[in-house]
């Protein structure tokens, strides 16, 4: 077996799974309160920007390799229905509009949810004891969705986690005469602790509560599943799986069961991670940001949702250069 292993250019011939950056997707947030980037200490190295400077952004992302995006937003106001997220001149339109002006080829995924824009931090619509109304819910995703499309997002991908997204969003992609926009549906998306520094970035974190009652339970192998099967059934182009690292083995059994392409979020939590141990001296980081993502694309995703989009892809970039 040895011999396999010789030197780099062996070890390069025969290796089994390899990174590519046309598969990264870089999350990046707008702030319609702000007037020039910032920074959050929890999410060291990734950047939250005014709604303005669109060109140095695209220049910066599609300069490094990275060629995808996925469009978060903080709006200026909150309400209880969180408004802002289907208003068409919102954060996020707005954002996705400035994007697309300045490139035609950055591909453009829009975030739907409503956690970022209502008062109360929850994904959806309340009824008076504090519980998502969910077929209330799924009618407002429908109206975001569109207004998402007019602003020219080339994929939709909802994460709320209701019953009916998917078939409701693609109702309303379609009656608006949007048939060609895709839905990255967010299939199997756990109520996990790891979201914590997206929440900080975000502002997100719900005030009363949590979400447990709509994303999945930590330990549910079967029902990930099932709720692949109902996001697939109900018209989804794609799937994802959230968190990637700590279910490895959710997107291993997706990938044998589904011949859609297969996402998987490597999420704030596991970003942050590597960067602290990184920055401690504690790990080699780049070679553990490396290996976390062919884990990832090892299991079986073709997709990866990351904030190390950038830097893995000017390191493959410099490896391939050294080759």
């Amino acid at each position: 077996m040895r011999r396999l292993r010789l030197n780099p250019t062996v070890r390069n011939l025969v290796a089994e799974t390899r990174l590519d950056a046309s598969e990264f997707v870089l999350p990046i947030f707008f702030d319609a309160n702000i007037k020039k980037p910032k920074t959050t200490d929890s999410m060291p190295g990734v950047t939250t920007y005014p709604l303005s400077g669109y060109k140095k952004i695209v220049e910066k992302i599609q300069g490094s390799g990275v060629d995808s995006v996925l469009v978060f937003g903080i709006p200026s106001k909150k309400d209880a229905k969180g408004s802002d997220a289907y208003d068409d001149d919102g954060v996020v339109q707005k954002a996705i509009r400035g994007l697309r002006k300045e490139s035609d080829s950055l591909l453009i995924i829009a975030d739907l949810c409503m956690c970022e824009y209502t008062d109360h931090g929850h994904c959806g619509i309340l009824d008076k004891d504090g519980y998502v109304i969910n077929d209330e819910t799924i009618e407002v995703y429908g109206k975001i969705a569109v207004s998402q499309a007019k602003a020219g997002a080339d994929i939709i991908a909802p994460s709320g986690m209701m019953d009916g997204q998917i078939m409701a969003i693609r109702a309303a992609l379609d009656d608006a005469g949007f048939k060609n926009t895709a839905i990255m549906a967010y299939s199997a998306k756990f109520y996990s602790a790891y979201y914590g520094p997206f929440r900080d970035v975000a502002c997100s974190a719900p005030g009363k509560g949590n979400r447990a009652s709509y994303q999945m339970p930590c330990g549910n192998r079967r029902e990930a599943m099932r709720e692949i099967d109902m996001d697939v059934a109900e018209g989804a182009d794609m799937i994802m799986v959230k968190p990637a690292g700590p279910y490895l083995d959710i997107i291993r059994e997706a990938a044998n069961a589904y011949d859609l392409p297969l996402a998987a979020y490597q999420v704030s939590g596991e970003y942050a991670m590597i960067k602290a141990a990184g920055q401690n001296g504690w790990i080699d980081e780049d070679r553990v940001m490396m290996e976390s993502l062919l884990a990832i694309k090892r299991a079986g995703a073709n997709i990866i949702i990351t904030y190390f989009a950038m830097d893995a892809a000017k390191l493959l970039r410099e490896q391939n250069g050294r080759s």
